[in-house]
């Protein structure tokens, strides 16, 4: 099948929920400073990121591959605070002890830019923890899981016996939403639901 649009991501997560509804992407890697802003809210920055990766793609080009870019950004919030990916182990166990037996946002913008236009979407979703002791963290650290991800598990890995509740999207979690990407798709002419019958 032919790619249909390009991805502002080397997430192999973000490629495979992509191919789950039927679009093939090429992939291009989108280099943004994702350092946020002063006094920069965690909406305003997840849509920031998401719209300045997809145009950083777009923009390197050529006009026979002008396809549209699709690009998402992921932020874990607890109290305001963003939690970024993990810099050692130490950062990582503090996240964990943050994130033990309490409630967390996770949002996930998402953008699609194309010729003609520019779309954003946000997803938002709520994670509770249940309570993790020092060994469990640890442990967790030492599966080599938390090394990549925002706040510093995964949803989709060892992380989700950590995750007593999830009110929102399990796959805007996992990095980028459904739902809304589908509804930026169908926005940009693509048929979503053909795409998954072109496959069989």
């Amino acid at each position: 099948m032919h790619p249909q649009i390009y991805l502002a991501s080397q997430s192999s997560r973000r490629r495979e929920l992509l191919e789950q509804i039927g679009i093939y992407p090429r992939v291009m890697t989108a280099d943004v400073d994702e350092s946020p802003h002063p006094k920069e809210a965690p909406v305003e920055y997840v849509i920031r990121l998401a719209l300045e990766k997809a145009k950083t793609v777009q923009a390197r080009l050529r006009d026979h591959e002008m396809l549209p870019v699709l690009a998402a950004d992921t932020a874990v919030v607890v109290g305001g605070e963003i939690l970024g990916k993990p810099i050692s182990r130490d950062n990582a166990l503090a996240m964990m002890q943050q994130l033990s037996d309490r409630s967390h946002k996770v949002l996930t913008g998402v953008a699609l830019v194309d010729r003609h236009k520019v779309r954003s979407r946000l997803s938002v979703s709520h994670v509770t923890f249940r309570q993790i002791n020092e060994a469990e963290a640890l442990a967790y650290w030492d599966s080599g899981e938390p090394q990549d991800k925002a706040g510093g598990y995964a949803i989709q890995g060892l992380g989700a016996m950590f995750i007593s509740h999830l009110e929102g999207s399990y796959s805007g979690v996992m990095g980028l939403p459904l739902f809304e990407t589908a509804e930026l798709l169908r926005l940009a002419g693509f048929e979503v639901l053909s795409a998954l019958n072109d496959k069989k």
